[in-house]
């Protein structure tokens, strides 16, 4: 019988962070479990390392049933050898895959159609990662150091863990490339960023080492070292430490810990607060210290009043179980979330609704009470209750979406349930047979994009059984005619009437387990307040295609989107040797 999963080594966290004898920090992974060919190659995660700077092809590592080769190696090795690197890097990627698809409770696409990712450990000599759709692949570069000694993005957990992210956020969400307004691309970079750093608190290993100790043992940790501003300051909230250190000489604040930044309500409307990592950083430090926020609440429900330090065990479990709880809510709200033009507040929304459709008291911590105090420090608010929510009355808890209230009820005769769950025709049947009542522009381009059923388990056991899917529209014309779309759409000043727009919009349709629609979350294509607000975002900017066009393209090749949007950063053309995520 073949086993359900595998171990293999990796460095849990960045080549520069070490353990208690100074050794680089290692932990055992366990990943599903497949029939690898050398690369590692599975069926979905293929390792080619070629080295495009030196034009060298590595030779493919073969991984054996039942047996780690760097289990016990030295850190020379895990620093030296390219089969290593190449392990790690599958192994992280293929982890996070499974997170996704257990929080999901579905399989994952990748965004560029493909059932393979390639993974390129030694891509090229330079401080920087990224992610391609078109060459459907992660590549990861190299540099020198300070010290003269080669530094590797693909030895570090955090870079890793985050351009995977973007593979698969690309995969779920394929339109949030799409140009529109700051907070759409900042969403992109926000997310990978909560998403590494969260699942770092899934390897027990460098939770325990990373925590400060006390005692002759080291088995204990002092009461006075558990406050949230402490915890902030430890290595575990910090995003790609070695790159921090190796590259400070050219940029100081390479290394992001956005956790420790303090609130400022009205950032997201400061012009300097518009380039896509310092806006995600926003969103991260929203997510990062409500996460803090629940860890210190747990260990306040049991921390004595009378001892000075108590076991290390303890805490590592709290800040675990807060983290693996606030990385599935986090995941799961990509179902609720719209399909075009996402804000920071709609992001909130989903967040609190998918929590609520599986917890609904929000349990004993009150991780959705903390979200939304969290979020309205930096004065984020939830989308709900705006211009393209439906409006359903009371609900049962503040900001999280509101079922579809219509004037008359929806029809259901022309539609079977069973197809409803895995057919796209049939969905954009129920879709145009109700296009009325769920106000669906009708002249715009609309088709359905995606049908996903979807099994998830509550923290409680409770199952729940949806279908997700997807539709999008889209129209074309000149600026001078938006006001046929709505009489309130107006261009951006300054905007020719001939210059060619595009405007987009879509909405999530989400289904029970009967086949009844439970929430619509629209982007509507004629909400003039939303499409004005991004037009004139990238009429300001100049973000347009090679033929003058506005919300088609941003002008650069697909596959290099991610590449050319990181050396975009501050405006500005990077130096070498940054790393931008």
């Amino acid at each position: 019988m073949m086993p359900g999963t595998r171990t293999l080594t990796i460095i849990a966290q960045d080549p520069s962070i070490k353990d208690a004898n100074g050794k680089i920090l290692k932990t055992p992974v366990r990943i599903p479990y497949e029939n690898l060919q050398p690369g590692p190659r599975g069926y979905r995660v293929h390792v080619v390392d070629y080295d495009s700077s030196q034009r060298v092809l590595y030779r493919p590592p073969v991984v054996e049933d039942g047996f780690d080769p760097y289990a016990r190696a030295s850190d020379a090795t895990l620093l030296r050898e390219p089969a290593f690197h190449a392990q790690n890097a599958y192994a992280i990627v293929m982890r996070l895959l499974a997170r996704f698809e257990a929080a999901l409770g579905r399989r994952v696409p990748w965004g560029f159609g493909g059932h393979q990712i390639h993974v390129v450990p030694h891509a090229f000599a330079g401080a920087n990662a990224y992610y391609s759709d078109d060459a459907h692949g992660l590549f990861f570069g190299y540099f020198t150091g300070q010290e003269g000694e080669p530094v590797y993005t693909c030895l570090s957990h955090d870079v890793v863990a985050h351009e995977a992210t973007h593979a698969l956020l690309d995969g779920l969400r394929n339109t949030y490339t799409v140009p529109s307004h700051p907070d759409q691309a900042g969403f992109h970079e926000g997310f990978s960023d909560i998403v590494a750093l969260l699942s770092v608190f899934g390897l027990p290993d460098v939770v325990r080492a990373l925590l400060p100790r006390a005692g002759k043992t080291g088995d204990r940790v002092r009461s006075s070292d558990l406050s949230a501003q402490s915890l902030k300051m430890t290595a575990l909230l910090g995003l790609a430490e070695q790159f921090g250190q190796e590259v400070s000489r050219y940029r100081a604040d390479c290394l992001r810990r956005a956790v420790a930044r303090p609130p400022r309500p009205g950032a997201l409307e400061d012009p300097n607060v518009q380039e896509s990592h310092v806006r995600g950083e926003i969103l991260s430090a929203a997510v990062l210290n409500s996460f803090v926020e629940v860890w210190t609440t747990r260990l306040k429900s049991w921390l004595p009043r009378t001892e000075q330090t108590v076991t290390v065990e303890r805490v590592v479990e709290d800040g675990a179980d807060a983290a693996e709880q606030l990385l599935t809510m986090c995941i799961r709200a990509l179902d609720y979330c719209p399909v075009v033009d996402i804000t920071f507040g709609d992001f909130l929304s989903a967040l609190l609704t998918a929590d609520m459709e599986l917890l609904p008291d929000d349990g004993k911590y009150g991780y959705r009470r903390i979200l939304r105090e969290q979020f309205a420090q930096w004065r984020i608010l939830p989308a709900s209750g705006g211009p393209d929510d439906v409006k359903a009355g009371a609900v049962s808890e503040p900001g999280v979406w509101q079922p579809p209230l219509t004037r008359e009820p929806l029809n259901y005769d022309c539609v079977h349930r069973q197809s409803l769950e895995q057919n796209l025709d049939e969905v954009f049947r129920f879709l145009w047979e109700n296009r009325r009542l769920l106000g669906v522009y009708e002249d715009a381009y609309t088709w359905v994009i995606s049908v996903r059923p979807c099994v998830r388990v509550g923290p409680d056991g409770f199952v729940l059984r949806e279908t997700v899917s997807e539709y999008r529209q889209t129209l074309e014309l000149d600026a001078g005619q938006l006001t046929r779309v709505h009489e309130g759409m107006t261009k951006p000043e300054g905007m020719p009437d001939e210059t060619p727009v595009r405007l987009h919009g879509g909405g999530v349709l989400v289904f029970d387990e009967f086949g009844r629609l439970k929430y619509h979350v629209r982007s509507r294509i004629d909400n003039p307040i939303r499409q004005h607000a991004r037009l004139e975002y990238l009429w300001k900017n100049g973000i347009r295609d090679r033929l003058g066009r506005y919300g088609f393209s941003d002008g650069s090749p697909k596959g290099q989107r991610f590449a050319i949007m990181h050396d975009r950063r501050d405006g500005r053309e990077e130096k070498a040797g940054e790393w931008n995520g």
